[in-house]
């Protein structure tokens, strides 16, 4: 059988996820933290809309692709060294997916096109991307928002969620509404989105 070149980027993309040196456990099991997370953008994307583009299944996979080889404490402590890290990151996650896209044999315009969806650029403007971010705010949502939750001050958490939302097409709001909660935090979406 002839491997795709979506499957052997795919491949690739679980590979380098594979190596990520923190772990997380879920249902009693351990897995690199980037690997984890990178399962549950793909499973969300195809739950979400099942017929999304290659570019963006592969953007979906690829989204935090060796995350922790750029550490938050490398930069200020600040809103600008946070906001300068985000930047960079895009960058490296989109330069790293281009690498191995074309060592799957992808052409150049598919390339470019999931580096400005990783980029995250045009958001609300560009269905792709639009997709892309309703699909990294469900993902939050379903499995992030508790230990943000455990972290931070009620005022705090009502602005991060608040901001999560502002970022989502309606369609992603009424997906949104759907994911299981418990009670607290369904209490703390709806005070902070104003329902």
């Amino acid at each position: 059988m002839t491997k795709t070149p979506f499957y052997i980027a795919s491949e690739l993309i679980d590979a380098e996820n594979a190596q990520d040196p923190n772990s997380e456990t879920y249902q009693s099991k351990s897995y690199p933290k980037e690997l984890l997370y990178s399962d549950r953008m793909y499973k969300k994307l195809m739950e979400f809309h099942p017929d999304a583009s290659e570019e963006v299944q592969i953007a979906s996979k690829a989204q935090h692709i060796c995350r922790w080889k750029i550490a938050r404490e490398s930069y200020p402590m600040d809103r600008v060294g946070y906001l300068k890290w985000r930047e960079d990151l895009k960058k490296f996650h989109a330069q790293t997916t281009a690498a191995i896209l074309e060592k799957a044999g992808y052409e150049s315009d598919f390339i470019a096109r999931v580096s400005f969806l990783i980029e995250k650029k045009l958001l609300k403007k560009d269905e792709g991307t639009q997709l892309l971010e309703d699909v990294i705010c469900l993902v939050f949502l379903e499995f992030y928002l508790d230990p943000f939750v455990q972290k931070h001050d009620r005022e705090k958490m009502k602005n991060i969620i608040l901001k999560t939302w502002n970022k989502m097409s309606d369609k992603g709001h009424q997906q949104a509404l759907k994911i299981s909660y418990s009670d607290s935090n369904l209490q703390l979406i709806k005070e902070a989105i104003g329902l």
